[in-house]
């Protein structure tokens, strides 16, 4: 029995103004891919993007419940770091 590793794959309907459509078309014909490829790299990294947010924002909520804070030296001192330009 042959083992196929694509993903199953669905249809999607949606909305795109034209400027939007124009420019991936473009974008598309650059990279000498299809709409179907480039429309798909866009929402990967879209969830990518999104989904490590999501857990950043859970991480540091978990924290907080923990009481897991910085105290006010370790604030000042990153601080200084970042605003001590030379």
């Amino acid at each position: 029995m042959a083992c196929s590793n694509q993903m199953s794959k669905n249809n999607v309907t949606f909305r795109l103004d034209n400027e939007k459509r124009v420019a991936l078309d473009a974008l598309a014909a650059s990279m000498e891919r299809n709409l179907s490829y480039i429309i798909n790299e866009a929402i990967s990294l879209y969830l990518e993007i999104h989904q490590w947010q999501l857990k950043e924002i859970h991480q540091g909520i978990a924290e907080a419940e923990a009481g897991d804070f910085a105290t006010d030296a370790e604030v000042g001192g990153i601080f200084e770091k970042l605003t001590n330009v030379g």
